[in-house]
């Protein structure tokens, strides 16, 4: 008796992905979009330290603590529906925070669209799975949503340095407007509905605890790298880890867990989460100090670093196809590995650059990551929706994404402080005589020193060159602890697969 093959998509399918990768693609924009129109809203808001800090953090705090309990709300009341509300709200909170009048509305606006980025994500991913029966064609459609997804941090800036060329701050929120009302118009037509076939109650204290877990170690993260490891950031983090091990306590007792926990001791479900913890590490880590240094040492003004991010880019989208074409030849967790590796040697190459090293070095090695990471995080996002039930869909898409998350806050505190260690240690023993305090904390605190400075250039090859070894210091150590885990999920993808019964 021959098997049936998996329906194949038709022209109607690939046209709904078209349509879920613009939500993908704005969750992930509207996180770095931030980071060039900062100067613009502060001077237009003019928030305190705590309160701009807080309007930079909240949206990707609420996200992230979020994502499972939205994942697994829309495997319960439909995916596509749950999308329908997200653009709602998304683009309602998109518009107040286009004409937000003080810092105390951004900032309550930028926590709503974090409740609509974490209602957006899962369901863009999960309706994917459910949507491409045939594993080739489901491998495609994720490496082109990874595509949007990590893009985004890239197209962000971009997008807005040119919005602020021309327009007001407001536009870089404003432009998510017209892309929630064409979802709410298209997927209707496009996106068929899909849910959990059984009917079963939601899982509230797993939710609650699931919300404390991610939300308690996020934060200790981003504390950590705003303020140094200290009582509030470890106190922070132990409050977090008990509310996770709570969580995963229930998850196996509860009659409808939000997770199925045994789908970890699957080995290619728990390495493609690790590796998506990894690859959005290092994504965020280097992105972070990457625009910084294009726009100290090397003088770039935002839309000029950006449009040199460009490359960066295109070194996703070739990664991504690469693990296309290679999957249906190779198997899935060596491939994974692969793509980690090649993204380790792309930190060795920034971290072989100097303060007078020609920027299009810099950018070569940062093509190289995204190529690796491009490979990894399609690899990883195929299997891991390929490991777990289709009933379980929008509950995995949560998980994968919320470990997206936890991976981003991880590379921003641990590659930031350890930059931050090392530009305060090297310019403390270069800088002229009597440098402001200020030039001494940061790059961009010397930079504005130097115009009050007595030997300016002095102060500048100081600062430059201590950051330039604080930025080579963190690719030294992303390189080492992403090929670590390229080790790890090479040995532990070969273990034979273990469930509950």
């Amino acid at each position: 008796m021959s098997i049936e093959s998996p329906p194949r998509a038709t022209a109607r399918t690939w046209c709904g992905l078209l349509v879920l990768l613009l939500p993908a693609l704005l969750v992930s924009m509207d996180i770095s979009v931030l980071f060039v129109a900062a100067p613009a809203i502060t001077e237009a808001l003019q928030p305190t330290s705590t309160q701009w800090l807080w309007a930079m953090d909240i949206y990707g705090f609420v996200m992230a603590a979020l994502l499972i309990t939205m994942g697994a709300l829309g495997d319960r009341i439909g995916r596509r529906r749950l999308l329908l509300i997200g653009s709602v709200l998304f683009g309602a909170a998109s518009a107040a925070l286009a004409f937000a009048s003080g810092p105390e509305q951004l900032i309550i606006a930028r926590a709503v669209l974090g409740i609509g980025a974490a209602t957006l994500a899962p369901s863009t991913l999960s309706l994917v799975r459910e949507m491409f029966a045939d594993e080739d064609q489901r491998r495609t459609a994720v490496g082109a949503w990874t595509i949007a997804f990590s893009g985004g941090s890239v197209v962000g800036p971009i997008i807005g340095g040119v919005l602020l060329e021309y327009f007001w701050w407001g536009s870089v929120f404003l432009i998510n407007i017209p892309v929630m009302l064409i979802l709410l118009v298209a997927v209707p037509f496009l996106i068929p509905e899909s849910r959990r076939p059984e009917r079963s109650s939601f899982d509230i204290p797993g939710a609650a605890l699931s919300l404390a877990a991610v939300l308690g170690v996020i934060y200790a993260m981003k504390h950590a790298a705003e303020h140094g490891i200290g009582t509030v950031a470890v106190g922070v983090l132990l409050l977090g880890l008990a509310a996770a091990v709570a969580f995963a306590v229930r998850q196996q007792r509860a009659p409808h867990p939000l997770i199925d926990i045994g789908l970890f001791r699957v080995p290619a479900f728990s390495a493609s989460i690790g590796a998506q913890v990894v690859v959005m590490m290092a994504l965020s880590g280097l992105g972070v100090l990457a625009f910084t240094f294009m726009q100290t040492v090397h003088g770039l003004s935002p839309l000029e670093s950006a449009l040199w991010a460009l490359p960066t880019f295109a070194g996703t989208i070739l990664g991504a196809t690469t693990a296309s074409l290679l999957a249906p030849r190779l198997p899935g967790i060596p491939l994974l590995a692969a793509g980690l590796l090649v993204a380790a040697a792309g930190f060795a190459l920034v971290a072989s650059v100097g303060p007078g090293t020609e920027l299009w070095m810099f950018i070569a090695g940062y093509v190289v990551l995204t190529f690796g990471a491009g490979i990894s995080a399609t690899m990883a996002g195929s299997l891991v929706l390929t490991a777990a039930p289709p009933e379980r869909a929008g509950t995995v898409a949560g998980t994968s994404e919320a470990g997206m998350e936890l991976g981003g806050s991880l590379g921003i505190a641990i590659f930031g402080t350890v930059t931050s260690a090392a530009y305060q240690s090297g310019i403390a023993a270069t800088a002229p005589p009597g440098t402001e305090p200020g030039a001494l904390e940061t790059v961009a605190g010397a930079v504005a020193a130097a115009r009050r400075a007595a030997d300016p250039a002095a102060l500048l090859d100081a600062a430059f060159g201590a950051y330039t070894d604080g930025v080579t210091n963190a690719a030294l150590l992303g390189a080492a602890l992403i090929a670590a885990a390229a080790t790890a999920i090479a040995v532990w993808g070969r273990r034979p697969a273990r469930r509950d019964p």
